[in-house]
């Protein structure tokens, strides 16, 4: 590259790729062997040792887990590969979440042991919302127990994907030497003393010819329609080129029509560089996708660019990240046109235009400045301060509004106070930075015990909030208990008539009217509808009523949670010429909303997480008893090697504390992982409970 400081990379020779998987199936480590070989670094990082470039932040290293998604730069058979790192772990789904909507391919890894994966299924779903075309690499191929072909029938079963394994393993467990090409029908086997850096090609071994043959056969026969000519050579009874065996794949693979399968040992360097060479021959280019597609945000109609320098700026501000060194960074993907240092950026939410102090290319937390980035590029800004994740940024006399990030729930809540007077300015100014890098983190005052509350994923998302804020922002806080967010809902139908009527010496107060509730489907949300006619509520005030009824809603009635999946009808009413005003009206909503409710059968929901224990058999009956004790329903029992898996369905207050209470039962050998699944119902014993608690508050 002539000019280092301006990265204008040919848009073919571009990848931007994430790396995602389910918990401990060895993404970061994948990602380390990937900066090895490409010359990035010049030492292999370990995660079990601390030392993986990916895994910057203190609690990564001492927790072994990736946390957020770190962003670098590798170069590839004069490709530029901008690779994300994503954490496994569910209560940081938000940062596979928002790394997915920026990324035009991703490479899922599975553990060769443990195959599909309930964080597997999660991230597969995410990648789904996105169209995100993806190959995916078997890992750990390794290990005792690492099975091929009953990974691939998993992907077909519980992903409801088309797998095509364009490589087979050669050897097994601790005899796997390297990988069966199928597309050029040669074996590599990796040289251990070189750490995987070089490898031999050679003749496929007797033992393997059949099932090469076999696998090879059914490549073809599922590529070829993707490809003419491949189609032609195969209709012809001949065997398509390579060149058109990899054409085909690469159309099916943009089409999300296949999922090309190869395989390896990321922690034993084997098959890493030919994971890259798929990365560059199958995954897409930023040029090879549709045009983006946003609204105007004067008028919501429809603007396209194309991936192009020549089109109009083009950004999406899809990471706010705090650094010691710069202060705020946001990452930004360039669509179109091109972003220069010391120019001004469009934020069509704020309606305001700030100036980019720096552009710098990200390497994990190192950075490195350049004056111009170009369409199709990851880069970060320094010096934007009203930003939030999943702003559209752009020419202000060019404006557009990109699809936003699909944002989840809260499910847990936990007061925070601060421990001295100085500590609660730094912990409102620590809060809100915190929010604003990571949208799944809220913060609110209990209107009744005028405490912070603060909410999250998970009790390890919320940990780490509260580690960060004493490390690096020096803020001490004392933490409550968890709290689960529970939602109300109603069963029934009813409607009750909401009347507020104040008389004082002057002017009084008169609102009036009648409201109908009716349950929704879960998960629905709440509506609103006017069906008043004949005048007997004037339409400005109906905007007031449906104000109390969102405010109704927003504090609950039974014991002060959210209300959900509730429809709300104004449908009758009154009014006084001189007393009635829009604040009567709210109250008078209000009234009627709560006094229905009450009517209408109402219930509280909780929520109810998806655990997969994985287990030795000996340990397997305290672990089921310890779980029918927290209400768990038990969905299936299965064999994963040696180990047991035992998948169910629990409700999120029963497993506070869980890690501990597997780890005493099973002497430290059983784990598991948990993640949301739905909104059931309390039963009524624990409803009764819960609403004494929350009244005794």
């Amino acid at each position: 590259m002539a000019d280092e400081k301006k990265i204008h990379f040919p848009l073919d020779k571009i990848r931007n790729i994430g790396i995602a998987a389910h918990i401990d199936a060895g993404k970061t480590t994948t990602t380390e062997r990937i900066l090895y070989y490409t010359g990035r670094t010049y030492k292999i990082g370990e995660v079990h040792e601390g030392t993986a470039v990916m895994d910057w932040m203190e609690q990564e290293q001492e927790r072994g887990i990736t946390i957020t998604s770190a962003a670098t730069t590798c170069f590839w058979r004069d490709c530029r590969i901008n690779i994300i790192d994503t954490p496994g772990h569910v209560d940081f789904t938000m940062e596979v979440e928002r790394s997915l909507r920026v990324l035009d391919g991703a490479v899922v890894v599975f553990g060769a042991v443990e195959g599909v994966e309930p964080q597997s299924e999660t991230v597969w779903r995410q990648a789904d919302r996105y169209h995100v075309p993806r190959i995916a690499f078997i890992n750990k191929m390794d290990r005792t127990g690492a099975e091929f072909e009953r990974n691939i029938q998993q992907m077909i079963d519980q992903l409801g994907t088309n797998p095509v394994p364009i490589q087979l393993p050669y050897g097994r467990e601790e005899h796997f030497k390297g990988i069966i090409d199928l597309i050029n029908m040669k074996a590599i086997v990796f040289k251990d003393e070189t750490l995987g850096a070089k490898f031999e090609v050679e003749e496929i071994p007797a033992e393997y010819q059949e099932a090469a043959k076999k696998y090879r056969a059914e490549m073809i026969e599922k590529v070829a329609e993707f490809d003419e000519e491949a189609m032609h050579e195969f209709i012809e009874g001949r065997e398509p080129t390579v060149e058109q065996i990899k054409r085909a794949i690469r159309k099916g693979v943009l089409a999300i029509k296949i999922v090309p399968i190869i395989c390896g040992s990321s922690l034993k360097n084997k098959g890493v560089q030919h994971l890259l060479d798929a990365v560059v021959d199958f995954l897409p280019a930023p040029n090879d996708l549709p045009p983006l597609k946003g609204t105007h945000p004067d008028d919501g109609s429809e603007i396209i660019r194309k991936t192009s320098e020549a089109d109009p700026l083009t950004c999406y501000a899809f990471k706010i990240a705090s650094d010691k060194f710069v202060g705020s960074l946001t990452y930004i993907r360039i669509y179109s046109g091109v972003l220069s240092s010391s120019s001004y950026i469009y934020n069509p939410r704020t309606n305001r235009t700030e100036r980019i102090g720096r552009l710098l290319l990200m390497h994990a937390n190192k950075r490195e400045e350049i004056e111009e980035a170009g369409a199709g590029n990851i880069v970060a800004a320094v010096g934007l301060k009203d930003m939030r994740t999943g702003d559209s940024l752009c020419e202000k006399i060019n404006p557009i509004i990109l699809e936003s990030l699909f944002v989840p729930e809260a499910v847990i809540w936990m007061a925070i106070e601060p421990k001295t007077k100085a500590d609660r300015d730094k912990m409102s100014d620590a809060l809100g930075r915190l929010v604003s890098e990571d949208p799944t983190f809220r913060v609110r005052t209990d209107q009744e015990t005028v405490q912070t509350l603060i909410g999250g994923m998970g009790e390890l998302h919320l940990e780490i909030k509260v580690d960060i804020m004493r490390r690096e922002y020096g803020v001490q806080v004392n933490v409550g208990k968890p709290q689960v967010a529970y939602k109300e809902t109603i069963t029934g139908k009813a409607q009750a008539e909401g009347k507020f009527i104040k008389q004082t010496g002057g002017r009084g107060q008169y609102g009036h009217c009648w409201i109908r509730l009716e349950p929704l489907e879960r998960g629905t949300g709440n509506e609103f509808e006017n069906e008043v006619v004949g005048g007997v509520i004037p339409r400005e005030y109906i905007p007031a009523i449906e104000d109390g009824v969102t405010d109704a809603c927003a504090g609950g009635v039974l014991a002060g949670y959210p209300v959900t999946d509730v429809k709300a009808s104004v449908f009758d009413g009154s009014y006084h010429d001189v007393d009635s005003s829009e604040i009567a009206f709210k109250m008078a909503g209000i009234l009627g909303f709560k006094e229905a409710f009450r009517r209408a059968h109402p219930i509280l929901l909780e929520p109810v997480m998806l655990v997969e224990v994985i287990v030795p058999e000996e340990y397997m009956g305290d672990i089921i008893g310890d779980l029918n004790s927290r209400r768990c329903v038990i969905q299936e029992m299965s064999n994963r090697g040696h180990l047991k898996v035992i998948k169910g369905l629990v409700p999120l207050a029963e497993m506070f504390g869980y890690a501990t209470a597997i780890r005493s039962l099973s002497q430290g050998r059983a784990n598991y992982s948990m993640e949301p699944n739905s909104y059931q119902q309390v039963p009524k014993m624990l409803t009764e409970k819960i609403m004494g608690d929350a009244v005794a508050k």
